[in-house]
């Protein structure tokens, strides 16, 4: 089994969902993402979503879109994400998975982007704008330095847009809970209960849900309404307590993150 899967299924068989922060990384500053990412990785997170920022990121809301243009200006690519994983290498147990956009990759190059994430322990990719006809060798690829590529469904795909993505998928899938952009909200889309109940009957591979999941009573609704989703991705709310500190740089932000982890860790254990 593909190890973000795994990490996914052995949290299932525990009766737990994993919890899966995301964070820019150089958002704030790089070093505040190094702080972020040992703090994230002591205070429980099953997997962490780190993304590259992108000046272009279309699948993103306004939060995580100020995120990336702060963190270009600091000069972060990525040559920089790579430092960046050269320094947690071997400093914290949580898994990486790199979320990013297919032009980085293409402008790197996909045999060369991949062999350098590998090479310092990420264990899975996402990539939003990844064309599925086009996924064939980036697939290979991943599978060859055995990194997992999880593949995107959403609310609007039609059943045979979801069997070509679970036929293609080589592990486990990333449910969109709402259309549009990433961001903060108050409900998840009503096809998410369609599509999880098909997914769960004619694949059994392992959920992630994401974009728009915010604060605890959510967690705690979506574990017990959807009882087959196996993790739940945390991005844009991480992102706001991040962008706070450019309002006021004397809050404790490390103390805040460690507190939202907490609750947030503690919601899909319950």
């Amino acid at each position: 089994m593909n190890y973000i899967s795994n990490v996914l299924y052995q949290n299932f068989k525990k009766s737990a969902c994993s919890f899966i922060p995301f964070i820019t990384a150089g958002y704030p500053s790089i070093d505040l993402t190094l702080q972020t990412l040992y703090i994230l990785d002591k205070e429980g997170a099953d997997l962490i979503e780190l993304g590259i920022p992108y000046s272009d990121a279309l699948a993103d809301g306004p939060l995580i879109q100020e995120a990336s243009k702060v963190a270009i200006k600091n000069g972060v690519n990525i040559d920089k994400i790579i430092e960046i994983l050269d320094e947690i290498y071997l400093k914290i147990n949580t898994p990486i998975i790199i979320f990013t956009y297919y032009n980085p990759i293409l402008v790197k190059g996909i045999k060369n982007f991949i062999a350098q994430i590998s090479q310092f322990g990420v264990k899975g990719l996402v990539i939003p704008d990844l064309p599925l006809e086009e996924s064939d060798y980036l697939i290979s690829i991943c599978q060859l330095y055995q990194i997992e590529l999880i593949l995107f469904i959403s609310p609007t795909s039609s059943s045979e847009r979801i069997s070509d993505i679970l036929d293609k998928s080589p592990g486990c899938i990333y449910l969109v809970s709402s259309t549009g952009v990433t961001g903060m909200r108050d409900s998840i889309d009503k096809n998410i209960d369609y599509i999880s109940s098909e997914l769960i009957l004619n694949s059994s591979k392992m959920l992630m849900l994401g974009f728009g999941i915010s604060n605890p009573d959510q967690i705690k609704h979506i574990i017990q309404s959807k009882p087959n989703i196996n993790g739940i991705v945390v991005g844009s709310a991480f992102t706001k307590i991040l962008s706070n500190y450019l309002i006021d740089s004397k809050m404790l932000l490390m103390d805040s993150i460690r507190s939202f982890c907490r609750k947030m860790k503690s919601a899909t254990l319950s």
